[in-house]
């Protein structure tokens, strides 16, 4: 099978949740089909957490939406950490497939001036499995098996987190003075809104999704499960991504200075 079939079908339950999600492959954060398989124009992930890049993803915050340096640091930061995680924990949740979603596997470009940040997945980006998927046997050498879902979540963790946002979140503090806490509730924020909005299309329950993948990045206490008005969970941070201070203030649902 060639090495793109081979990617398309281990990330087909990624794709397939985005696609019920949004009803459209078009994302202003992702590749459509969130694979690239010309890399003419992109570059690696790397080029942020090594400082490389990281002034174009900060000036296109400010282009963007304007406000202060370290609000718009925040505001990129809350973009960015939301289309890096989202394959990995709709990956999880819908299939228990893991894309290992180093920098190194990232891909970037700031081309649409529409968007923040354009990102994509090497096609040789690998997929943590559990022995049970079909892919740990009929094709072992593309995926990375793991013994249980223990491990399975601790590869999450290894890879989205240790390799990618951590870093990330120490090259945006060499520039800008922010807050971790800040950084890290858009994290649990994302992510936590993310498996809401996926929920009908995610097998089991989404709010125990939500409470898995947050403790496992031990950020569970950056944000709250609330009821809704319709009596649904709704997101309601402890942190502030800083919205309020723009040009034009915003007060994001859930967010912790909302008074009503």
């Amino acid at each position: 099978m060639p090495v793109h079939d081979l990617s398309a079908t281990a990330f087909a339950p990624v794709t397939a949740t985005l696609r019920a999600m949004f009803g459209t492959d078009a994302l202003p954060g992702l590749a459509p089909g969130l694979l690239v398989t010309d890399e003419t124009g992109w570059a690696p992930a790397t080029t942020l957490t090594d400082g490389t890049r990281l002034p174009e993803l900060l000036d296109s915050a400010v282009r963007l939406w304007g406000g202060s340096t370290h609000a718009s640091a925040a505001l990129a930061w809350k973009a960015y950490s939301y289309w890096a995680a989202l394959p990995v924990v709709l990956g999880w949740a819908a299939a228990r497939r893991v894309p290992l979603l180093d920098a190194t596997s990232t891909l970037i470009h700031f081309a649409d001036q529409q968007t923040l940040v354009t990102l994509g997945l090497r096609q040789s980006t690998q997929v943590a499995v559990l022995p049970s998927d079909p892919l740990a046997v009929t094709e072992p050498h593309r995926v990375r098996v793991v013994a249980d879902e223990r491990e399975l979540l601790a590869t999450l963790r290894a890879t989205l987190l240790e390799a990618h946002l951590a870093p990330l979140i120490a090259a945006i503090q060499g520039e800008v003075r922010v807050g971790t806490r800040i950084l890290l509730g858009s994290v649990a924020s994302g992510i936590a809104h993310g498996l809401l909005r996926a929920a009908d299309g995610l097998p089991g329950s989404a709010v125990e999704s939500i409470d898995t993948l947050l403790s496992t990045l031990d950020l569970a206490d950056l944000v709250e499960l609330v009821p809704g008005p319709d009596g649904e969970p709704t997101v309601q941070r402890r942190t502030c991504c800083l919205a309020f201070t723009l040009p034009k203030p915003k007060v994001c649902q859930g967010c912790c200075l909302r008074t009503a």
